[in-house]
């Protein structure tokens, strides 16, 4: 015999947030009183099936299909960090939407990008969760970013990119990244065009390229190059 709990119990609350997207906003549902079992189980049924991510926090279960506008940011912010590190010959490597848990500390996620910094290891630990925010409401990301141990989460809002760091068990909002220091989040973002991805990744490869130049060009003219020459 076969004990199935039952996701939905009739004498509890109506799930928190049930709404009707609008034309382009993400279709979300939070389910409360969701044991990790009962997460665990959505996921196998879930399988590798896209278009619909699962974030986890101590009971409660957000299910949301992200929009068309929402998916085209993150990957044009991805495709942009990727060229970034390209160009400067850093490491990174990039899991998508990676299937990040821990049952000891009841949460789960699934970011719109994520990255490591050299190889993940066998605990599927990234250092860098990137999210965007398209519609407003859902599980409380940072929270859950902390108890997995995500180095730096950084958010996309409204234009702009907010990054905050791990500290412990808390985290704290910050200026610059501290994996990638020398990266202009604004310069990033001002290239950022969903619309046209290919277009803005050569543009910000170019200014890269410039910039990388300019540097290499200073350098040689230090007085320290002049003498070792």
């Amino acid at each position: 015999m076969v004990a199935v709990a039952p996701l939905f119990d009739p004498w509890s609350p109506p799930p928190r947030e049930l709404r009707e997207p609008g034309p382009d906003a993400d279709a979300r549902v939070i389910l409360r009183g969701v044991d990790w079992w009962q997460y665990e189980t959505i996921l196998a049924i879930r399988g590798d099936r896209a278009g619909v991510r699962i974030h986890y926090l101590e009971g409660e279960l957000e299910i949301m299909s992200p929009a068309r506008g929402h998916e085209g940011t993150k990957k044009a912010i991805a495709r942009l960090v990727e060229a970034y590190a390209d160009e400067l010959a850093i490491e990174l490597n990039g899991y998508g939407s990676l299937t990040m848990r821990s049952a000891p500390k009841l949460r789960g996620a699934e970011p719109d990008e994520c990255y490591v910094l050299g190889k993940i290891g066998a605990e599927d630990r990234v250092d860098i969760a990137i999210e965007v925010i398209w519609t407003s409401g859902g599980l409380d990301k940072l929270d859950i970013y902390r108890g997995l141990g995500t180095k730096e989460v950084w958010f996309w809002n409204e234009g702009a990119i907010e990054i905050h760091a791990l500290r412990g068990n808390t985290s704290e909002r910050i200026k610059r990244s501290e994996l990638l220091p020398e990266l202009d989040f604004k310069k990033l973002t001002s290239f950022l065009n969903a619309d046209d991805q290919s277009g803005s990744v050569r543009a910000y490869r170019a200014w890269l390229r410039k910039r990388l130049a300019r540097r290499s060009t200073s350098r040689s003219k230090s007085p320290q190059s002049r003498r070792r020459g």
